[in-house]
């Protein structure tokens, strides 16, 4: 029987390139639909999705992790008071919870970079990837690793970044963030940096660089291009779409 229904399934010729893409090509086809086994793979990586979205950030656990490896983690919040909140006010991610600020600005010492660690749309990501990309960032970008503030944000949007790289005195901002979900990538980390960080900037004043995980752009990878726009940021003095990332390959 099991044979019967094997030789009903037609395979894809272009089967071969699913070993190099995490992409739904190549499926295959059952008479006029799917494979069973591809409806269900297309159901799990839905459920997988929707998860990401509402899973929780774990900030303890990485508070541990970031400590034990020499970093020096803070913990805020934006003034989404909760995962629904978030969801459906944007903007409510986008600020800094007052005492949050209030907090970080008695911390604040004029570092050179500050780190935000948001939960975003996916704090899967967060959670996988941002430890052991700050880890690569640090072998390769020289800077006082030892006081760098690390702040890691509950309900967190990009420009909340912004605020908090104000509030410490900080001339660069970087913000990992987990991105939103895709039926492939439910954990791709983002990164966006910001020179001198202030509210009220634009998209168009931040440089991107996104899909960071190990079935995307790898960790060596992503910090080698963050390097680069970190030095050229505090050179030229400016970032977004006047800086450009031209790097060459990896040493």
């Amino acid at each position: 029987m099991s044979n019967s229904k094997e030789a009903l399934i037609q395979p894809d010729p272009w089967g071969e390139l699913r070993a190099h893409t995490s992409a739904r090509i190549a499926l295959g086809r059952a008479g006029n639909s799917l494979p069973c086994s591809e409806v269900l793979r297309f159901g799990l990586a839905h459920a997988q999705a929707r998860d990401a979205v509402h899973q929780a950030l774990d900030a303890d656990k990485l508070c541990v992790e970031l400590r034990t490896t020499g970093f020096q983690p803070l913990v805020a919040r934006s003034v989404a008071c909760d995962r629904q909140t978030y969801l459906r006010r944007p903007d409510l991610g986008r600020r800094l919870h007052e005492e949050c600020r209030a907090a970080l600005e008695q911390a604040a010492h004029g570092s050179e970079l500050a780190v935000v660690i948001a939960d975003g749309l996916s704090a899967v990501a967060v959670q996988r990837h941002a430890l052991p990309l700050l880890q690569a960032l640090r072998a390769r970008f020289t800077t006082e690793w030892a006081s760098t503030p690390v702040v890691i944000v509950h309900q967190g949007r990009v420009a909340i970044g912004d605020e908090i790289g104000e509030a410490l005195g900080a001339r660069l901002v970087a913000v990992l963030i987990g991105e939103r979900p895709g039926l492939s990538s439910p954990d791709s980390l983002g990164v966006y940096l910001t020179y001198q960080p202030r509210p009220g900037r634009m998209d168009s004043e931040r440089n991107c660089i996104s899909n960071i995980r190990p079935e995307g752009l790898a960790y060596e990878a992503a910090a080698h291009k963050l390097a680069y726009l970190f030095q050229a940021a505090l050179r030229l003095r400016l970032s977004g779409v006047r800086l450009k990332e031209d790097s060459q390959g990896i040493e």
